[in-house]
């Protein structure tokens, strides 16, 4: 079977196999074998953040570290209950 790949995520996939002591044919057979057993394909393919959502995790970090968060609840009626003070 021919694939045609991508020169950089070749490399990259090679280097990986290479980590494991595998070459890129044996890791793609073994995939296609989990595929087969399992039925499933599963994908990671994690889209990179962006200025927005760094920046509001930014804020949420000072606010953990200076100790501006809520206290914790049990269940939803004591939580709503706190935000009717």
């Amino acid at each position: 079977m021919s694939v045609k790949l991508d020169k950089e995520v070749k490399e990259s996939a090679q280097e990986v196999a290479r980590s494991a002591g595998l070459t890129l044919s044996a890791l793609v057979n073994a995939y296609l074998r989990q595929v087969v057993a399992t039925r499933r394909i599963e994908i990671y393919a994690p889209e990179p953040m962006t200025p927005k959502l760094e920046k509001m995790i930014s804020r949420i970090e000072k606010d953990i570290t200076a100790g501006r968060v809520s206290k914790r609840f049990t269940n939803a009626r004591d939580f709503l209950a706190d935000l009717k003070k």
